[in-house]
């Protein structure tokens, strides 16, 4: 809840006249408390993981009008039924263990000051403390993964998410819930020791899952924007970790390569990926003489 009880207080308050977005959000958030904001995330999450892969369902079902060119695991096709069954068991462990871990967790983003009133952050320090956020997320997910791929933590925990060999959108979240529970340490632990602003932690929380489900989307498009992120893994990269399965010991980075390059777990990925290309020119000279010879 805001410190306000009206515009007239806060722009006394900063010494200026709020922004359109300052005035939106004190419309919005100046009767609401805390716990009912922070409370959105579940509302975001649900979105997000119903209505972010449904575009992916359509051209797994439609790949015979062009898609499939774009599917990293051609041979593999699933059912609209298979899909749902998966989207199913995701909403079941939503409403089990995501929901209720997001309505007990609220202490803990108070006690490391994630704030919810005026003036907003800047575009810039929203950006940044992203940034910073996926950076620590992911060098924290990458050592998780690696132990989750031991013996115990695979066979007690981690085989539920690699059921899905060639993954599907709907197939992000799905996992153990213990798994789920684990995970969600990486993901607070960026706001956790660079809190900002509550619309900035419900972009973190809904830009991760969005990053997640296009990883897992088994389709490398062309035109997908993030590939002009710099050492962003993208679907093609955690696509071979799901290919190889249990005995993976690649590319366990959840966003970016770099710490599977430093530490020499991408190894396996890079010789898949130079085997490939050089089968792909042998074919296209084979291509190539075969069309001269008919000439």
């Amino acid at each position: 809840m805001l410190q306000f009880n009206t515009i007239e207080e806060a722009t006394t308050f900063l010494g200026r006249n709020l922004t359109r977005a300052e005035t939106w959000w004190f419309n919005y958030s100046a009767k609401k408390s805390d716990y009912y904001l922070y409370c959105h995330n579940i509302l975001f999450l649900f979105l997000i993981f119903t209505l972010v892969p449904l575009p992916l369902v359509f051209v797994e079902l439609m790949r015979s009008l062009g898609f499939n060119k774009y599917k990293i695991q051609p041979k593999v096709s699933l059912a609209s039924s298979e899909m749902f069954k998966c989207y199913k068991d995701v909403m079941r462990m939503f409403v089990l263990v995501v929901g209720p871990l997001q309505l007990v967790s609220y202490p803990s983003t108070k006690m490391i000051g994630i704030r919810t009133g005026l003036p907003l952050p800047s575009v810039w320090e929203m950006l940044s403390q992203l940034v910073v956020y996926f950076m620590i997320e992911d060098y924290t997910n990458y050592w998780i993964h690696r132990f989750l791929h031991g013996k115990w933590g695979y066979e007690k925990i981690h085989r539920v998410h690699h059921e899905y060999t060639a993954p599907i959108g709907f197939a992000a979240p799905y996992a153990h819930w213990l798994e789920i529970l684990i995970l969600g340490i990486p993901s607070f632990l960026g706001p956790a020791i660079v809190p900002g602003h509550m619309i900035t932690f419900w972009l973190w929380i809904a830009l991760r899952q969005i990053e997640a489900i296009e990883t897992h989307s088994g389709y490398d498009f062309p035109w997908t924007p993030t590939r002009f992120i710099p050492f962003y893994g993208g679907a093609d990269y955690h696509d071979y970790h799901h290919y190889v399965g249990g005995q993976s010991q690649s590319n366990f980075a959840s966003v970016f390569t770099y710490c599977d390059y430093i530490y020499g777990t991408d190894k396996g990925y890079r010789y898949h990926k130079k085997v490939l290309r050089k089968l792909k020119e042998e074919s296209g000279t084979n291509g190539a003489t075969q069309e001269f010879k008919s000439e």
